[in-house]
């Protein structure tokens, strides 16, 4: 069933974009001329060596920058004054990549923002080369092997699997199927002493109106799969911490899902003389992130209990705050870190009474933007500024109660710049060993598509709707 004979469908994913993907099994013509469908008019796009293969790219065009292990030839470009991810596929995969990617960013979930699809590609003697996808480079993210390639906390593991449950769930709740969820498959960015999890791989994925739970449940079950081997190879290389149980991570993952779809998606039962249980399922939602847009409440059969079931609209309940006060767009949990640095600013300088918006023009001109200014140039490309300022906050505590009284901010920023920000450079070596190690991922696409995964619809009573695409 195509996406629009389903009038269910957000109509935002609708009217995504004009790209419509064949099967890929079909045997149609591919384009004879150079045809590069963008959601970018950055004109650069058009200088690139497109009858090249993506392998052999000049040095001066590529970014430096770590990669994941992929199936297929990856690359960070230069792109005017933006940076590129390009990845190298059959055209039926990149132009049906590029339509879900496109999907779930007018959704506003999660995911690597697509710019172009680029197809009719062929080099010098005519001989056709591969499409290309290209995506906007995620600033600041890493690759979850880049992360383990650095001095981290011992729970960094547990903390990556925590943002990936998050994001496995918005995107079921989105109608997402993922068919591939895994470490690999995400870029994570660093969210206060949390993270965020972005999906950067969509190639088996699917958008739908809803999922059936036999969906949803083999998403879960392949995540846990692969998290356990990705975990294993890690410990082989000596980049897990010995005392990390890989087993036990991976069922991390199954128990944070089901907890956070439970108290997304559960219809509680309140008494009539229980109605401020209501306002508290609201505030919990809202501590987990998630905004409500409606609460369906009716009567049960019996008269004597109301049934309540909210209607949750998105992540970014404490983002959507901070971007009205001051404009900053960050994480969720850096916004609610800088929240509270600002109720704590205004309790200091006695200002309870005043207008928030006023007092938050304030912090922002006397506390945020003189901390993050001090950010050394060479570190401006390593971490966010609402990262680098909840860091500071941390270490100005740890400071103080060291020496046993209050530390100056700009003391505290001093410190922190000197002993602990040197911990996010990686050095040329390990940056080398991990894209090497990527590369070596790359195999033939021919044997990539056409792969079994294993999960056969036939034996999945609820994968109808899946299996019928």
């Amino acid at each position: 069933m195509e996406l629009n004979e389903l009038p269910q469908m957000d109509p935002r994913a609708l009217k995504a974009t004009s790209v419509k993907a064949e099967d890929e099994h079909a045997n149609s013509v591919e384009p004879q001329a150079l045809k590069i469908t963008a959601a970018s008019s950055n004109p650069k796009m058009f200088t690139l060596p497109w009858h090249k293969p993506l392998a052999t790219w000049p040095q001066e065009l590529l970014a430096n920058l770590p990669r994941g292990i992929s199936r297929h030839v990856v690359r960070f470009v230069h792109v005017g004054d933006e940076v590129y991810a390009m990845k190298e596929i059959t055209r039926q995969v990149a132009e049906r990549e590029y339509e879900i990617l496109r999907r779930l960013q007018k959704l506003e979930l999660p995911t690597v923002t697509p710019i172009a699809v680029v197809t009719g590609r062929h080099d010098k003697n005519g001989e056709p080369l591969e499409a290309i996808l290209v995506t906007r480079h995620l600033r600041f993210s890493l690759p979850y092997r880049a992360l383990f390639a650095r001095n981290l906390q011992h729970d960094t593991a547990e903390r990556l699997i925590d943002a990936l449950a998050v994001l496995l769930v918005r995107l079921h709740l989105a109608g997402f199927y993922w068919g591939d969820v895994s470490l690999s498959n995400v870029l994570f960015l660093r969210d206060a002493d949390a993270f965020s999890a972005f999906l950067v791989d969509a190639e088996t994925g699917d958008l739908q109106v809803q999922l059936t739970d036999g969906q949803r449940e083999y998403d879960i079950d392949l995540a846990r799969t692969n998290i356990i081997g990705e975990l294993m190879d890690l410990a082989s290389g000596r980049l897990l911490p010995s005392d990390v149980d890989e087993i036990e991570v991976g069922n991390r993952l199954v128990d944070r899902y089901h907890s956070l779809w439970s108290a997304l998606t559960d219809t509680d039962k309140f008494g009539p003389d229980e109605m401020w249980k209501i306002e508290q399922r609201v505030n919990k939602l809202n501590e987990l992130g998630f905004d409500v847009d409606e609460l369906e409440m009716k009567t049960a059969e019996d008269g004597k209990r109301v049934l309540v079931r909210p209607r949750v609209v998105d992540a970014g309940y404490a983002n959507r705050k901070l971007l009205r006060l001051t404009g900053l767009d960050v994480q969720e949990n850096q916004a609610r870190r800088l929240l509270n640095d600002l109720d704590a600013y205004r309790a200091s300088t006695w200002r309870d009474g005043e207008d928030l918006e006023i007092v938050a023009t304030d912090w922002m001109r006397e506390v945020y933007e003189p901390t993050v200014r001090m950010i050394p140039p060479e570190y401006r490309t390593q971490i966010e500024p609402a990262q680098f300022f909840h860091e500071v906050l941390d270490h100005r505590w740890f400071l103080a109660e060291k020496a046993g009284h209050d530390v100056p901010m700009g003391e505290a920023v001093t410190s922190y710049i000197d002993n602990v920000l040197p911990n996010y450079k990686l050095d040329k070596k390990a940056l080398d060993e991990l894209n090497a190690e990527a590369d070596a991922g790359v195999i033939d696409d021919e044997y990539t598509y056409n792969a079994d995964d294993g999960y056969n619809p036939d034996d999945d009573p609820d994968a109808a709707v899946w299996a019928s695409r």
